[in-house]
């Protein structure tokens, strides 16, 4: 959740200052945490023992190495691009796979219902 408010007052901000480099930071390594602690999840296996959750946090830890090198090197539109990017469909796509059918928080949020919990995902974190 903090990930989500940084990135707002990022996206709001003004780039290039000190606070932008410091917020990016902190934002990063939080994206960092949360896409390298969801390697350690291991309810959702569709491939064997991978999951979709892997694809996805593998894509966010990619994204950011490029991100980070952009930024650092003055490439600021693609630098914006990445960014824009990781904000806007990582917590959806992430959303999606928390209210996934036979998952915890689906079962506790939506007992009976698998399709409308994908639909409440993906409107909830499209918010």
């Amino acid at each position: 959740m903090l990930a989500v408010l940084i990135g707002a007052g990022q996206l709001l901000s003004e780039k290039g200052t000190p606070r932008h480099r410091i917020l990016g930071r902190v934002w990063v390594g939080l994206m960092v945490y949360v896409a390298g602690s969801s390697f350690f999840i291991s309810e959702l296996k569709m491939w064997g023992a991978l999951s979709p959750i892997y694809l996805l946090s593998a894509w966010t830890l990619i994204l950011l190495v490029i991100a980070v090198y952009d930024g650092k090197w003055s490439n600021a539109r693609q630098h914006r691009l990445w960014m824009l990017s990781l904000y806007a469909f990582s917590p959806m796509v992430t959303g999606v796979f928390t209210l996934w059918p036979g998952r915890l928080l689906h079962q506790i949020i939506l007992p009976r219902s698998s399709t409308l919990g994908l639909l409440v995902s993906a409107n909830s974190s499209a918010v």
